[in-house]
């Protein structure tokens, strides 16, 4: 059985509704005049001394079926209906996987998110977030790394599940290290076999050097340039030095100032070999920058239908209506009939 959705109800012609103010003006009228006598009398003063006035509940109640019976056929007249939105997104072709550093140093608290002090990763996650919303028809994957890379989740339209899996990646999931190398041969083998899209992207995000992997980035830039990939690269770090917490043996933690190491020649050169742009980021401003400027650069067209199909309710008012009148009649003219 289906649950019925009071957010899809409505009316085809909800100005007839009005009638319905009519209904308190009738019922006043109706009480006002009072029920059709049965008997006349020249007067009826002799008849008050023999009992008090009691008023029919009979008379009330069969007044109140006779409105409701015409609520129902006003209501009818309204056309309620219920509808059905089927909405249709067509992919635009381009397909993007998103290589993210969690290596320790995005820890680093020289980011902010607001007014407020944030670390790399966390400034990271939100702008990567408002990216993947603004590109509704692109298949997006996601490839963490640090000593070795590990998917986050594979290219996918469903994008309400891999920002859950997004929200999921944090530090220390793998071994320490920045093994850019080994995270451009995974984003690329995440695309190899999409041959049919019309343009298949790498944006890797790092704040540091290459100093693991068995893979070199500038090998790995090549393999994925041959297979006609494009590559952005972006550095997130300020200038100089940068404060990461580190636990003090008590329990607590204090900030060690760390040298930002981004390896800015060699993230130029992987993107230049993918004919693709670098960025710096030192800060989110600049970070939300960036991806706006990488959504610009990769237009996407999405083409997207909207079905709506209607279901008249109006037979359902109309036989609430021919009951309540049925039960009117019956009561009114059978049961409770009156003396001529």
């Amino acid at each position: 059985m289906t649950d019925f959705d009071w957010g899809s109800f409505s009316f085809a012609q909800p100005q007839l509704l009005w009638l319905l103010l009519l209904l308190p003006a009738l019922a006043i009228l109706r009480s006002a005049r009072g029920a059709a006598p049965a008997v006349f009398y020249s007067s009826v003063l002799p008849l008050l001394a023999l009992g008090k006035v009691r008023r029919s509940r009979t008379g009330g109640w069969l007044l109140g079926l006779f409105l409701a019976s015409i609520a129902f056929f006003m209501v009818a007249l309204a056309r309620p209906q219920q509808s059905n939105v089927t909405s249709h997104i067509e992919a635009s072709g381009i397909d993007i996987v998103l290589a993210l550093d969690v290596s320790r140093s995005m820890l680093a608290e020289d980011i902010t998110i607001g007014r407020e002090r944030a670390n790399r990763i966390e400034a990271v996650k939100k702008v990567t977030e408002d990216f993947i919303n603004g590109r509704a028809g692109d298949r997006i994957g996601i490839v963490a790394f640090a000593g070795r890379p590990y998917m986050v989740s594979p290219l996918t339209l469903d994008h309400d599940w891999l920002l859950k899996n997004l929200q999921r990646v944090r530090i220390g999931l793998v071994e320490d290290g920045t093994a850019i190398g080994l995270a451009l041969a995974s984003s690329a083998n995440r695309l190899k076999d999409r041959k049919e899209s019309k343009s298949r992207i790498i944006v890797l995000l790092t704040d540091g050097i290459n100093n693991t992997g068995k893979i070199e980035p500038i090998t790995a830039a090549e393999a994925a340039h041959a297979m006609g990939m494009k590559i952005y690269t972006i550095g997130v770090g300020s200038e100089g030095m940068a404060p990461i917490p580190v636990p003090n043996g008590f329990g607590g933690t204090v900030y060690q100032q760390i040298p930002v190491d981004v390896d800015e020649p060699g993230l130029r050169q992987i993107a230049k070999i993918g004919e693709g742009e670098y960025f710096r980021a030192t800060d989110s401003k600049s970070l939300q920058q960036i991806f706006a400027r990488i959504d610009k650069l990769e237009k996407t067209t999405v083409e997207m239908s909207k079905l709506t199909n209607y279901k008249d309710l109006f037979p359902w008012f109309v036989g609430a209506g021919l009951g309540a009148l049925g039960l009117w009649i019956f009561f009114r003219w059978f049961l409770f009939r009156s003396l001529p």
